[in-house]
């Protein structure tokens, strides 16, 4: 009888998917399994033995003489990684319809930041940093989603929202500037000083994503104090044409996107790829009301050209990232009763009939970068890799205005950077050397044809660093790694102050240095600084057995205030808050300890990463009261600086229940105080918990998986409300407004399914999943709208993918 009932839900479930695919496609195939095999071995044909092979979920290790085998692959397009420890390993895709060899000659490592290989090997790696990296199917999951939305399925990264489109990434409890993002191997420079602008660019032109937590790679600069979020493009070595068409459809904004790339891979001579992503979403909806004014647009582009010699190879990329963003018409109040009533009655004051038109207040942003990059083998032993940047970032930002003022920016920030690096590898026995140089000259011009005085002022900033990292193997059970790096930067800004705000600041008398010129109502002033900044990185490695290794790590890193955290001045229109900088903010130091327990092979895996961080003059917005003006009231946030210590717990496990049962689990813990003043620090994330379970099936890659995610109460934060002065009946009654006190925990549930069929030499794949089953409802704590309004509610999705 349990056979019989399984059969028919294949079948009932088979039907729905046939049903679908009709439309787009035809009838589906049946799966044949097949043998990939070849050689692998170094330059001159040097046998490796103990290369690993892996081609997704199936795994292979080649013999004395470099030979390999891997038997039970289906038909259709697969990912193939081939990796051993000191050399570069090769990632492809590959079509499979039929048994095939496919050999591999690994280079010595280049200058790119170093993979986690995941190894049985019973020498340890010299890489002392764990790297966690998102599945190719978690990234396609996301398409019609954000970078932030999929990095949340990483244990210890959380998500800082501005609504339900603006999403970034916390790592251990820190954003923004604290966690460098790499695109393409270029630190992104899109205004990121902002809690509401997310990272500028698509999901979709990213081949691999990798989350570092610490300070550690120096290479890429000194200021991650949270971590670094690396993201690479899709890089075939195989002389082959393929690729991949992504078309999600969503209820909830009811919209969809569509993702489009063709890749073109080469061992030798040219390889190229181009890919592009629009997407088109209309007004979110919680589970009791439309989120007004909340749909997004986007329209993307990426594409790189290469030519790979026998010692070198030359590439030239660019990517475009263009969007608009609506900001939820609740979080902009007109008076200080109607911010009140907001606040404390949970409901929001603005909710309009469900449309595609996105008005006031928006962003609307656009991001260029180009890159051209020569990488050059020297010898057997080393490498050198050059490269020039420039990235160019336009923002607006779309206040509620009238008049002549309808369709003029209330912000207008184009920012360009120009930034160079060149680094250096030798990699000789045991020991691996780094080095390298890098520069930047980086010109903001904040626009005055707004007819309002911008919130960052126009600046210009000029960065250089140098750093040096030594990796060594002691044994074939311990490495260690050590680093150095040091910096120079400088800024100077042009800005206007009004005279009762720099006396209201405390400036009068301080910094009369930087006032230029008098102008009746305001000082214009030119302020400069400069920071001279050492990190350091100290790692060991220690391989426990054949499955377990221990890692540990030390990191200072030192991170300069950024423009929004010296300049502030004004409405912030995407957040509905009145930001005020601080000229005598100082430097950021950070001492990040941590240590990461791994286990990997067998049916169950697992890693643990306790942490430390100790920072001095940590920077923060601390909200002040309310502020009335011309525009409406507003809360206040200052920018303050105070010692804080944070602690936390990252566990990640995967167990392989059964050949068809498999279970994960994630458990993030931050606990942080600001030791300065002996109270808990502001907008940290509670206690977070998910629980996945799946079902697998080679019956056409059947798969379903229900995911919890359960968000705890924060039960530690700061006091800091504050009484407004609210009318009623003709009197000023000071009135308590609650924006400290949390929201309470929920726990969504979430379920995805999937098959893949194939279509000749085409393989399509159709995903349904269900965002919050049960619709419910509830505010996230790290969401800057949770005042105003609640998160968005149940979403179905329609996802079908064709390799080709």
């Amino acid at each position: 009888m349990k056979n019989y009932s399984l059969f028919i839900s294949k079948k009932s479930i088979m039907r729905i998917y046939i049903l679908i695919l009709a439309l787009l496609a035809g009838s589906g195939c049946a799966y044949s399994q097949h043998i990939i095999s070849g050689n692998v071995a170094a330059p001159q044909n040097k046998p490796l033995d103990g290369a690993h092979i892996h081609i997704e979920q199936w795994q292979g290790v080649s013999s004395p003489d470099g030979h390999y085998e891997v038997h039970g692959i289906p038909s259709g397009q697969h990912r193939v990684v081939i990796s051993y420890i000191g050399y570069k390993a090769l990632d492809t895709v590959v079509d499979v319809y039929s048994d095939m060899v496919l050999d591999a000659v690994l280079q010595p490592e280049s200058t790119q930041l170093k993979e986690v290989v995941l190894s049985e090997n019973n020498s340890v790696s010299k890489n002392t940093v764990h790297e966690q990296r998102l599945r190719t199917e978690t990234l396609e999951k996301y398409s019609n989603a954000s970078l932030g939305d999929a990095l949340k399925e990483i244990a210890g990264v959380y998500s800082l929202k501005t609504g339900s489109t603006i999403v970034k990434p916390v790592i251990n409890g820190l954003h923004s500037s604290r966690v460098p993002i790499i695109s393409n191997n270029v630190r992104l420079e899109d205004q990121q000083w902002g809690t509401e602008h997310a990272p500028n660019l698509d999901i979709n032109s990213a081949g691999r994503v990798s989350v570092i937590k610490g300070a550690s790679a120096l290479q890429y600069g000194g200021d991650a104090i949270g971590g670094l979020v690396v993201v690479e493009p899709v890089s075939v070595l195989k002389d082959t044409l393929f690729g991949r068409t992504i078309m999600t459809a969503d209820s909830n904004g009811r919209g969809g996107s569509l993702s489009s790339a063709l890749h073109q891979g080469n061992d030798k001579g040219w390889a190229w790829n181009e890919g592009g992503t629009f997407k088109y979403m209309g007004d979110r909806e919680t589970p009791d009301y439309v989120l007004s004014n909340t749909g997004n647009r986007e329209a993307n582009f990426a594409g790189d050209v290469k030519y790979i010699g026998n010692t070198y190879d030359a590439s030239v990329s660019y990517s475009f990232y263009n969007a608009t963003i609506g900001i939820a018409k609740a979080t902009h109040i007109g008076n200080v009763a109607d911010l009140v009533r907001a606040i404390n009655n949970g409901q929001p004051d603005v909710v309009e009939p469900f449309t595609y038109n996105i008005g006031a207040p928006r962003q609307e942003v656009q991001h260029h970068l180009a890159k051209a990059n020569f990488n050059k083998q020297l010898d057997d032993d080393s490498s050198l890799s050059l490269q020039y940047a420039f990235q160019l970032n336009n923002r607006k930002e779309y206040d509620l205005r009238r008049g002549n003022f309808a369709d003029i920016p209330a912000l207008d920030l184009t920012l360009a950077t120009h930034s160079v690096n060149a680094d250096w590898k030798q990699e000789k026995e045991n020991t691996t050397l780094k080095a390298g140089m890098s520069g930047s000259a980086q010109f903001n011009d904040a626009s005055p044809d707004t007819g309002i005085r911008p919130l960052i002022p126009t600046y210009d900033k000029y960065d250089a660093g140098a750093y040096g990292i030594v990796s060594h193997s002691f044994s074939e059970t311990l490495s260690g790694e050590a680093g150095l790096r040091y910096d120079f930067s400088h800024m100077s800004a042009t800005k206007y102050y009004q005279k009762t705000r720099w006396d209201n600041l405390g400036y009068n008398g301080v910094f009369d240095r930087f006032i230029t010129a008098d102008y009746g109502t305001q000082w214009l002033t030119n302020p400069e600084f400069t920071y001279h900044n050492i990190s350091a990185s100290l790692g060991i490695r220690k391989k426990l057995s054949t499955a377990i290794d221990l890692l540990a790590n030390a990191g200072l890193a030192m991170r300069n205030p950024n423009p929004s955290e010296l300049f502030s001045d004004g409405l912030h229109h995407s957040n509905g808050t009145i930001e005020l900088g601080n000229l005598a903010i100082k430097k950021e130091k950070a001492l990040k300890l941590s240590a990461t327990l791994l286990k990997t092979g067998g049916a169950f895996r697992f890693e643990a990463t306790p942490y430390l961080n100790a920072i001095t003059d940590f920077i923060y917005l601390s909200p002040t009261g309310v502020e009335y003006t011309i525009r409406g009231t507003f809360p206040v946030y200052n920018y303050r600086q105070d010692n804080v210590l944070m602690a936390g717990l990252d566990l990640h496990t995967d167990w392989d229940i059964s050949s068809h049962f498999s279970h994960s689990f994630n458990f993030a813990y931050v606990h942080a105080d600001n030791t300065t003043k002996n109270e808990p620090l502001i907008d940290m994330p509670p206690l977070n918990i998910s629980n996945t379970i799946r079902y697998k099936t080679d019956w056409h890659r059947l798969f379903m998986e229900l995911r919890s995610e359960a968000i705890f109460k924060q039960t530690r934060y700061p006091q800091n409300n504050f009484y407004a002065d609210v009318p009623v009946n003709g009197v000023l009654v000071p009135t308590l407004v609650d924006i400290s006190t949390p929201p309470d925990g929920y726990q969504l549930l979430h379920f995805t399914s999937g098959m893949q069929f194939s279509l000749g030499k085409t393989m399509a794949s159709i995903n349904v999943s269900v965002n919050n089953i049960f619709n419910t409802a509830y505010r996230d704590y790290l969401n800057r709208q949770r005042l105003y309004t609640d998160d968005i509610g149940r979403n179905f999705q329609l996802q079908l993918k064709l390799n080709y």
